[in-house]
Parts: structure tokens; C-alpha cells; sequence
């Protein structure tokens, strides 16, 4: 069965410090333009991502994006408490020497030491702002795990899409194959048709040709016409695509050249037809193709 390009899958990895959620959306692209989304995962795991990314969903327009949430125990940056104190004597030691300086109250004291603090907390370096790595080789297996995950729930969403593609473009074969059939049943009108126009063209003129000779140049000129051909092409192109999209995993490039030669039988069909019920019947043929072609730009 037929997959479409476009694909949504989510899940998470549950490691120590936190929560590592992977979500994967696609769409329809003519290769695997594969972007990775993400402040924690480190560079050489984020090149595994990508590998296996192209890997699994062969092609479209692939985002995947990692997001980190962290424990409420991990989110509390830790301070450097000798550095601080050290901030903290010095600053001490050298306003206690400063002309005019006194100790004041208890309360005052208190509040001063505490406006101190605050402002060393904002000194570089007080705070622990080193970057922790998420992503280690501790945690990979789980993060690999979680990718998995989401690359499975793609793929489920892709083929429950490409059912119903399926559907819809194979329908439409079928109602282009049955347009033909009735292509088929005018053609014997149009014939006649055409001799009778001509033989009404002859009794005007007051024309009375060789029988035989006049035989001979309406064969001619219904043989320009003719569009046994493209009926015959067409039905091939129409079985082709059936037996590509049945019998090839990844049926949609070539489904869309396809689509072009069947499309080229019709217009020819719709040119020579000089009827107009075969041409109105041709243009509900090319309505069809269209919309075949829109949704087969979506198949994998």
C-alpha cells in the first residue's frame, strides 16, 4: 500500500534531569530536505537524526523538533558559594574602611546584607550558568528509543494518508477509463457525422465527384482524424499507472510522468475529435487527471 508525504509523529524520553519530547512533521518534497530543530541534542547526534530520518521516510519535507523540560530540581541554577563569599568579604572589608562608615542598627545591618547579596548573585560566574548535557551517552539509548517511536507514529499516519490517496486516484482512473468507453461509443457518430457534413457540403456546391475517388479522400481525411491510437495509448497509460501504484513501494515519481503521458493522449484525443459530445467527455477527462495529479504530488 501506498504511503503519503505528509506525516506527523510525537513521543518522549523520560531520562533523569527531565523530559525529552520528539515531535516529526512532513510533507511533500521532491527529496528528503531533513531539518533538525533543537538546543540540546549535541552535533554528532544530531547528524545520527538526520541520517536516520532520510533513512526511514525516504522523502518529502522533514522538521524534527526536540524540546527539553527539565525537573523542577534541575531548573535551580547552583550558586558558587565560595566565590560569593569571597565577592562578599571583600566588599565588607572595603566599605568598613571607607571615612564615615558605621555599623548602625541590627535591622539596617540585616537589610544591607541582604541588598549585598543580591547584587553579587548578578557578579559573573556566582551563578553556575554552564550548559549541561543533556543528550550523553548515558542518556542516548532512551533518546534513541523515543526517536524510533516517533518515526513509527510517521509512518502509521503516512500510510493511513496513503489509504485514502488510493482511493481517490485509483476512483479517478477508473472514471477516466470509463470516459473512454464512452469516447469509444461516439466515435462510430462522429464518423458519420463527418460524411454527412460532407455530403451536405456537395449537394450545396451542386458537386457530384468520382464515387470512388470521393471514397478514397474522406478515408484520407477521417485517417488525419482518427483517434484509435490515442485510445488504445491511453488505456495502456491507465493500466501502467494501476500496476505502478499497486506493484512499487515508492510509486510517486513515477506516477507523475505517467500522469504527463496520459494527459497527452487526452489533449490529442480532445484536438482531433471534432465532436462535441467526445470533447465535452474529454474535458470531465482532463478534470479528473488534474485532481489525480494534485494528490499524486502527495504520494511517497
Amino acid at each position: 500500500m501506498i504511503k503519503s508525504m505528509t506525516g506527523y509523529g510525537k513521543a518522549e524520553a523520560l531520562l533523569p534531569a527531565g523530559k525529552l519530547t520528539i515531535e516529526i512533521r512532513t510533507l511533500n518534497g521532491k527529496s528528503a530536505d531533513v531539518s533538525v530543530k533543537s538546543q540540546v541534542l549535541p552535533k554528532d547526534k544530531e547528524m545520527v537524526f538526520r541520517q536516520r530520518l532520510a533513512e526511514a521516510l525516504v522523502r518529502g519535507t522533514i522538521d524534527c523538533f526536540v524540546s527539553w523540560e527539565p525537573n523542577a530540581a534541575e531548573t535551580a541554577k547552583p550558586i558558587n558559594a565560595d566565590l560569593l563569599k569571597a565577592y562578599y568579604d571583600q566588599i565588607r572589608s572595603i566599605r568598613s574602611g571607607l571615612p564615615g562608615f558605621t555599623g548602625g542598627s541590627m535591622e539596617a545591618t540585616d537589610r544591607m546584607n541582604n541588598e549585598l547579596l543580591t547584587a553579587i548573585l548578578r557578579f559573573p560566574d556566582v551563578m553556575d550558568n554552564r550548559k549541561v548535557e543533556v543528550v550523553d551517552e548515558a542518556a542516548w539509548p532512551a533518546v534513541s528509543a523515543a526517536l524510533d517511536e516517533a518515526i513509527v507514529a510517521v509512518n502509521t499516519f503516512r500510510e493511513r494518508e496513503g489509504a485514502a490517496l488510493y482511493k481517490d486516484v485509483t476512483s479517478r482512473v477508473a472514471k477516466i477509463l470509463s470516459f473512454e468507453d464512452e469516447v469509444e461509443r461516439f466515435d462510430p457518430e462522429r464518423i458519420a457525422a463527418v460524411r454527412e457534413r460532407l455530403d451536405k457540403a456537395l449537394v450545396e456546391l451542386g458537386a457530384k465527384p468520382d464515387k470512388e475517388r470521393f471514397e478514397q479522400e474522406l478515408l484520407f481525411y477521417l485517417e488525419k482524424d482518427d483517434i484509435d491510437e490515442e485510445k488504445v495509448r491511453l488505456r495502456q497509460h491507465c493500466k501502467y499507472f494501476m500496476d505502478t501504484i499497486d506493484g512499487e513501494p515508492y510509486p510517486g515519481k513515477k506516477l507523475g510522468f505517467i500522469i504527463q503521458e496520459m494527459g497527452r493522449e487526452i489533449n490529442t484525443t480532445g484536438s482531433k475529435a471534432n465532436h462535441a459530445l467526445i470533447q465535452q467527455t474529454v474535458v470531465r477527462m482532463k478534470d479528473e487527471l488534474e485532481k489525480i495529479r494534485e494528490q499524486s504530488m502527495n504520494i511517497l
